[in-house]
């Protein structure tokens, strides 16, 4: 599945319901959902425990970029040809 593919994904899952959340109280949930993995992180380390954390930041941060109306697939393209402020790979600055 492409990032893109994914976020199309989120948002025939949530879309409607997020947009009738906002973007505001939207991004409260997803940074409740970075604690969840901070705290998985810290406590446990649970690979499959780790890896629903990890998918569900993704899934909120997908939302996020689609209420804004940005191609999450697009934002990360920016990292393409290496560190956007210095061009490096690895990055140097």
């Amino acid at each position: 599945m492409t990032i893109q593919e994914f976020q199309r994904c989120i948002e025939e899952l949530y879309y409607d319901r997020d947009q009738q959340r906002g973007i505001d109280r939207t991004f409260i949930w997803f940074v409740e959902e970075v604690g969840e993995l901070a705290r998985e992180i810290k406590d446990s380390r649970d690979p499959q425990r780790l890896k629903e954390e990890i998918a569900d930041v993704f899934a909120w941060l997908s939302t996020i970029a689609s209420l804004l109306r940005i191609d999450l697939e697009d934002a990360a393209s920016i990292y393409a040809t290496g560190c956007p402020k210095c061009q490096q790979t690895p990055c140097t600055c």
